[in-house]
């Protein structure tokens, strides 16, 4: 039953719309990151629809819904009358993807590995599907430039913080980040070394690992530090206070797409990143 109203819907798309030759494009972005890439591109007018994890820019918070990243809604997608999805690896349910598929639209899903060189050639590959290569090799250029710089300063430290990165909403779940995760690598390139390295993913958060790692540093996006009520909150999750960073109250706190999303804002995420763990190490002049 579901198909068949997957293709009534896809049949009540005007025809001219979606097979006629220069069509205008009417994307729907499955992630954030992907979002930002096509506003950050000059594309955002194209846009008919997103996730809800598209925050920024706000022009993008204002469009349509169509479900969480990782739990779409087929029949909320078709009802934009898209002619491109773009997403990454990680949007679906995948039977969702491969309903929209059979529906006959063009749909684009990019790795999301995270990376420097990752993160630059999906910007580079979308800003070629969407006519904006040139401005997709000049937000290249601006995070090549910006990584160089911070890669340069993090080769010559002598010592580096251990940082604690804690994934936070609500009163009811908290996590720690392992390796080969986006936050594990934003740690990298910003100069410090995850405090928790003997696994991958991530792990509920305990008293005893948390005073096992002893951060120098919590490391938690914007809107986790919100959800907790600001920097007290952090402190008063289990066996935080009994680490360096519980007893020298250092937190840092960063917009979340900027911190986990390798989009756009890559570089500045890095340059952030490193000021704040190393705030008594400015650039030479």
């Amino acid at each position: 039953m579901k198909k068949i109203l997957l293709w009534a819907l896809f049949l009540c798309l005007p025809v001219s719309s979606i097979f006629a030759e220069n069509k205008e494009l009417r994307i729907v972005t499955l992630n954030g990151t992907i979002s930002e890439i096509v506003f950050a591109l000059g594309k955002g007018k194209l846009v008919v629809g997103n996730d809800t994890s598209s925050l920024y820019p706000p022009e993008a918070v204002a469009l349509p819904k169509v479900g969480y990243q990782r739990m779409l809604s087929a029949e909320g997608i078709l009802s934009l009358k898209p002619n491109l999805i773009l997403g990454l690896e990680y949007a679906g349910p995948p039977e969702v993807i491969e309903q929209l598929k059979s529906a006959g639209l063009k749909v684009i899903i990019y790795p999301g590995l995270p990376g420097v060189e990752p993160a630059l050639n999906n910007i580079l590959a979308i800003g070629k599907e969407i006519g904006a290569e040139k401005e997709a090799q000049k937000i290249v250029q601006d995070i090549r430039k910006k990584h160089s710089k911070i890669a340069e300063k993090v080769s010559k430290l002598k010592s580096k913080p251990k940082v604690l990165f804690v994934y936070h909403r609500g009163t009811s779940l908290a996590q720690v980040s392992g390796i080969e995760t986006p936050a594990d690598e934003m740690i990298r390139l910003g100069g410090g070394i995850n405090a928790v390295d003997g696994f991958k993913g991530f792990k509920p958060i305990t008293p005893e690992a948390v005073i096992a790692a002893q951060p120098d540093i919590i490391l938690i996006p914007s809107r986790g530090l919100e959800s907790l009520g600001g920097k007290d909150g952090v402190f008063s999750l289990p066996g935080v206070k009994d680490t360096p960073a519980g007893k020298k109250s250092r937190v840092v706190a960063i917009d979340d797409l900027v911190l986990l999303g390798f989009g756009p804002r890559l570089g500045q995420g890095i340059e952030e990143l490193f000021e704040s763990f190393h705030p008594k190490t400015p650039e030479k002049k």
